[in-house]
């Protein structure tokens, strides 16, 4: 198995961070067996191109939430890693806690409101 589950969208809150914000979490190397997918589809295209991360981050972006981590962006850099039969990879892992956000170094960032975010992503983990 390479991946913990193959999900289908983001069953945690928004965490509005832009590409600047991202590019200040340093890096830290993830297993791929604990990770989540938030997407079932990759293209292939993209996982083909020797130049896919030429314009974007050399690190997939993953968010931990509710003690998960799930791979927001980077699932081919995930699934090319796989097929090096690599067991992990580097990513920015970005913490979100209740009522706040933690970068993985420790910094608190902005408060956010979680509402019913729970009861809605509960089914989607398997929960009752």
């Amino acid at each position: 198995m390479i991946f913990r589950f193959v999900g289908d969208g983001r069953p945690y809150p928004d965490h509005g961070l832009s590409q600047r914000e991202w590019a200040a979490i340093p890096p830290r190397q993830v297993r791929l067996d604990q990770l989540i997918t938030t997407k079932r589809v990759l293209a292939l295209d993209v996982l083909l191109d020797e130049d896919s991360t030429f314009y974007g981050d050399l690190f997939p972006h993953v968010v931990e939430w509710d003690d998960r981590l799930y791979l927001e962006d980077g699932l081919h850099r995930a699934v090319r890693a796989a097929l090096q039969q690599r067991n992990s990879i580097h990513a920015r892992v970005h913490v979100l806690q209740q009522n706040r956000a933690v970068d993985a170094a420790g910094s608190a960032g902005a408060e956010t409101a979680f509402g019913d975010t729970a009861a809605r992503v509960a089914p989607w983990l398997g929960r009752v």
